[in-house]
């Protein structure tokens, strides 16, 4: 087997197919990078640790078919730092050697007859923009949990109904919904799926080198159950799912408030953050809402304490609450927005940040971050 191709090329897909390999590996050979030369003078560089698999595709000028295992991270660091020039990859016996201007490398190759089969992708459902979907899922994964002895707070449900997808995450103690339009290959396409969060926020963030991601997804039963694939521009990669059990997140969303806040997110987001630098961990940051001002404060009386104020644009109710200053912040950093919009009920009812001005009261924003209120003592 050997190939040559362009080391940007190489070193980029390489270093795509290397972010599914496990850290500490079950067994040796998972640590391995599977390279194939196909009859068609393809390349497929490919990753797998039985829970996600990476596959990318590279077209050849020249190569001689054959495959070959050898350690991913190791041939992910020598193609990142090889010189700018065409990259000749040969095998000889037991050994690959990589050679690329006047640098040469010599790896060892790993049994590829030990390497688990790639998983089939899933029958393609429909496909959406990559821009529109990395920033969606992003959005989302933010308030996705981070405890693994609770694995469904640890995933993004994504809901299909025809052309809207939906998705949910939340660890209980904040909660972000999106919505967004796609385009299914069949018009009454329905599905749910819970995905490992961690893995479709890089998932998606990986995926925006081509102007649409493809979704492969079963939507009951027959094959590729269990599982989920995405591609783009050659690469592709699937996940197994998680258990579909999740909380019943809608009923958690208020539809009526009794005041709202619009104030420039990115003040909001630097006043927040200097008042909080003397919050303890687990203290809040508190919002005094009232006229056309708020005042953010942290700290008591027996330690450190900051005070701020700001113009808002308020309706309703006054309002003191108080939240989790980096739940806040990641809320902010998450609508998108140049206006931030809070919606309040009561100072100890879930509050609802929103970007922007809406320009029908009565709408819903495609993007819902609700966040629970840290009580205060009296």
């Amino acid at each position: 087997m050997m190939f040559r191709v362009d080391r940007d090329v190489l070193a980029e897909a390489v270093a795509w197919t290397a972010r599914s390999l496990p850290a500490r590996p079950s067994v040796p050979v998972l640590a391995g990078m599977r390279l194939e030369v196909t009859e068609e003078q393809q390349l497929k560089l490919s990753g797998f640790d039985y829970e996600v698999s990476a596959e990318v595709t590279l077209e050849l000028q020249t190569g001689d078919p054959g495959l070959v295992l050898v350690s991913g991270r190791l041939l992910a660091e020598i193609t990142r730092a090889l010189p700018s020039q065409p990259v000749d990859f040969v095998v000889e016996g037991a050994k690959a050697v990589v050679t690329c201007g006047s640098a040469r490398f010599t790896l060892l190759t790993m049994p590829a007859e030990d390497y688990p089969s790639l998983p089939a992708m899933p029958p393609a459902a429909g496909r959406v923009g990559s821009d529109i979907f990395s920033s969606a899922v992003a959005q989302v994964a933010v308030a996705a949990g981070k405890d693994d002895t609770l694995p469904m707070l640890t995933g993004v449900r994504m809901e299909i109904e025809g052309d809207t997808v939906t998705l949910a995450a939340t660890d209980r103690y904040r909660l972000a919904v999106r919505e967004l339009k796609w385009q299914p290959d069949q018009p009454d396409f329905s599905a749910i799926a819970m995905i490992p969060g961690r893995t479709l926020a890089d998932t998606a963030k990986s995926l925006t080198t081509g102007a649409e991601v493809e979704i492969a997804l079963s939507s009951s039963g027959g094959t590729g159950e269990g599982m989920i694939g995405f591609s783009s521009a050659g690469r592709r990669t699937t996940t197994r799912l998680l258990d579909p059990e999740f909380p019943k997140y809608r009923s958690l969303l208020p539809t009526e408030f009794s005041a709202h806040a619009d104030l420039a997110t990115s003040a909001f987001v630097e006043a927040v953050k200097r008042v909080a630098l003397v919050a303890e961990r687990n203290t809040p940051v508190r919002l005094a809402f009232h006229g056309g001002e708020v005042v953010l404060e942290a700290g008591s009386g027996d330690e450190a304490q900051a005070v701020e104020v700001l113009p808002v644009d308020f309706d309703g109710d006054e309002i003191n609450i108080a939240f989790n200053h980096q739940f806040l912040l990641e809320g902010l950093g998450a609508i998108d927005s140049d206006v931030a919009r809070l919606q309040f009920t009561t100072s100890t009812k879930p509050a609802i940040l929103t970007g922007g001005k809406p320009v029908d009261d009565g709408a819903t924003p495609d993007y819902r971050y609700l966040i629970m209120p840290i009580r205060l003592s009296s």
